[in-house]
């Protein structure tokens, strides 16, 4: 004897309801792969992070580090430029002593006068 509609029926929902179970075990087990993956992808981003900011500060210090042999390096030109023109002016007193007696008795008067002026 053939099965009714109403026993068909009944069949097939216990036979959806079994598929629906299944499907909502396989989700809640997908769910649980995507948050695995998901928590292991922040980890990864997070140790990316921490690395980079150590490698910046290390890129950092080492500029420092070099900023103060460059301000060496700067200082001692600019010191040997101001020796070479302490001695260029030596030499130019040597050779005209009048001269520079003349111009640093000018210069003396313009500013002496300057500074009168602003009283």
């Amino acid at each position: 004897m053939s099965p009714t509609s109403t026993e068909s029926m009944k069949s097939h929902l216990g036979e959806a309801g079994t598929h629906a179970k299944a499907a909502a075990s396989h989700t809640a087990e997908a769910m649980r792969g995507a948050t695995g993956a998901a928590a292991d992808e922040l980890r990864l981003g997070k140790a990316n992070v921490k690395a980079d900011l150590a490698d910046g500060a290390l890129a950092g210090l080492a500029a420092a580090e070099d900023l103060s042999g460059a301000a060496k390096e700067q200082m001692d030109a600019l010191m040997d430029k101001s020796r070479d023109l302490v001695d260029s002016a030596a030499e130019l007193v040597r050779e005209r002593p009048l001269a520079s007696f003349a111009v640093a008795f000018a210069a003396g008067f313009v500013i002496a006068k300057l500074a009168r002026g602003s009283k």
